[in-house]
């Protein structure tokens, strides 16, 4: 700007010189034109001006941009933040005496995973983001953690939640830093931007090996027990999930890929959803009110490693298989997963989010295109393995704390309970 200034202080200055010469030396045979002189300043300013004004121009339009972005983002980020504590909540609220727990654990869990996700992130080690994208990724880690938590659900006192939330936010933020992030080049790119590994079967995994140190032979001998009103809240919870699941899985991606993206999630929940009725009127002989709130959500948790990557067909059969394959796991291999471990999985995770995940992480491996399929494996393994290692050694932890007999039960913490 400096420069531009001194060239058009010269050029008046030489023009004043000129024009006053010209007065003194031609006066009774030449006219100043004044026109002449006007288009001369004119034309310098175009010159001198003209990219500067661009510039400027380029950049408000950036930033606009840039504010358009945020303001979609930001969006997306509060129907996550409807599916976390609305979704998740309501959608955990199935077991019959544990409804008021159930939300108030769902409220602390979000409460404790975000700020710290955060305070992490701010540590100054990890790639500078935008506030809505920060507020976006720890959004992710609170919904892998309530996942976790739905194994374990119900076992723990209240204050344990915050226990876990404050152990399972720096091994997620590890495992996100190694596979996703790829900060010590071991892995390479992977497909999975809607979480299907990193986040649902990364949470799932990890609660089931809590639930290890956290089972006791008392507590596998209570009945998990369901009444119609607990199950109508877990459905409302389900639906809340599966209308906003896109924008769980789009959230962070380019806004001209939304729209297709959008509809490939769609595609694949309703692929589950129709999989789960006919496979739990298959194996039941009548439907089963817990197969419809959570194995409906399968497509929504397997096409998040390809949903911007699948085709239309692609996502339905994706969605269709998880569906079935998750109702299979509920209907007839948890009751077997509990026994052979000596666990109790509560709200069935490794069946909605764990299984599911994984065979969408494999599924991308023969949907997207020129994905590096070693890269693709490695990062599912590295998320077990760090998953599994999390939780047993985060479960022996809460476990000092106390293993109730008592559970399932609001009226254990919570007054003025019938």
């Amino acid at each position: 700007m400096e420069l531009v200034l001194i060239i058009v202080f010269r050029f008046f200055w030489i023009q004043k010189t000129n024009f006053g010469s010209f007065n003194k030396i031609q006066s009774n045979k030449y006219r100043f034109s004044m026109n002449s002189y006007i288009k001369k300043i004119t034309v310098l300013l175009i010159f001198v001006f003209g990219p500067v004004a661009s510039i400027f121009a380029q950049q408000s339009l950036q930033s606009e941009i840039s504010s358009i972005l945020e303001v979609q983002q930001y969006n997306r980020a509060i129907h996550i933040m409807a599916m976390l504590l609305i979704g998740f909540g309501f959608l955990m609220v199935f077991v019959k005496k544990y409804g008021r727990s159930a939300i108030t654990a769902t409220f602390l869990l979000v409460s404790v995973s975000l700020p710290l996700y955060l305070a992490v992130k701010s540590m100054g080690i990890f790639e500078e983001k935008g506030e809505i994208e920060q507020l976006i990724l720890a959004e992710f880690g609170a919904a892998s953690l309530l996942i976790a938590a739905g194994a374990i659900l119900g076992r723990i006192k209240i204050y344990q939640y915050m226990i876990l939330g404050l152990l399972f936010i720096p091994f997620y933020i590890f495992n996100e830093l190694i596979v996703v992030d790829d900060h010590f080049h071991f892995i390479g790119t992977i497909a999975d931007t809607g979480g299907s590994i990193v986040i649902h079967a990364f949470g799932a995994l990890f609660g089931i090996a809590a639930a290890i140190s956290l089972s006791t032979l008392k507590q596998r001998e209570t009945p998990i027990e369901a009444d119609a009103t607990s199950d109508r809240f877990s459905l409302l919870g389900s639906m809340v999930l599966w209308v906003f699941w896109p924008s769980f899985c789009g959230a962070l991606v380019p806004a001209e890929a939304i729209p297709f993206a959008v509809v490939n999630v769609f595609i694949a929940l309703s692929g589950s959803t129709i999989a789960t009725y006919i496979a739990s009127y298959s194996l039941r002989g009548k439907v089963n009110a817990a197969d419809i709130a959570n194995a409906a959500l399968a497509g929504g948790v397997a096409i998040g490693a390809t949903f911007d990557h699948a085709s239309h067909i692609e996502a339905m059969v994706i969605g269709l298989i998880a569906g079935a394959i998750s109702t299979l796991g509920f209907a007839v291999f948890q009751a077997k997963q509990e026994k052979l471990h000596k666990i109790i999985d509560t709200c069935g995770v490794s069946n909605l989010h764990g299984i599911p995940g994984i065979f969408g992480g494999l599924a991308a491996i023969f949907v997207v295109d020129g994905l590096d399929a070693s890269a693709q494996l490695k990062g599912i393994a590295v998320t077990v393995i760090i998953a599994v290692v999390a939780g047993l050694l985060s479960g022996k932890i809460i476990s000092l704390f106390g293993k109730p007999d008592e559970i399932y039960d609001d009226a254990l913490e919570f007054e003025d309970v019938e």
